[in-house]
């Protein structure tokens, strides 16, 4: 195996997990910043006020995305799969 081919490899899989881990970390940086802007403006200093959302807003995101991500790595694991001839040589 080239390090060319190793290269790919690692390249293929930290695009894979940015990709999939990107929505989940979007709606909890937007859910964050709302939260923290309405404490700011009201005051409120509650720590559950700002974890509750987010778990709210998480789930809600892997229900949304879970298939379109179960997809994607499926489809990833099955391309590495395939390849493993191709890797040997």
């Amino acid at each position: 195996m080239t390090p060319e081919m190793v290269m790919a490899i690692g390249n293929d899989a930290l695009i894979t997990m940015i990709v999939l881990g990107m929505p989940a970390l979007l709606v909890i940086l937007a859910i964050g910043l709302l939260v923290g802007v309405f404490q700011a403006a009201t005051q409120i200093n509650e720590q559950t006020l700002s974890f509750i959302p987010k778990l709210i807003g998480l789930s809600v995101t892997m229900v949304v995305a879970g298939p379109w991500m179960l997809k994607v790595i499926v489809s990833y694991t099955q391309s590495l799969i395939t390849n493993i001839p191709n890797l040997l040589r």
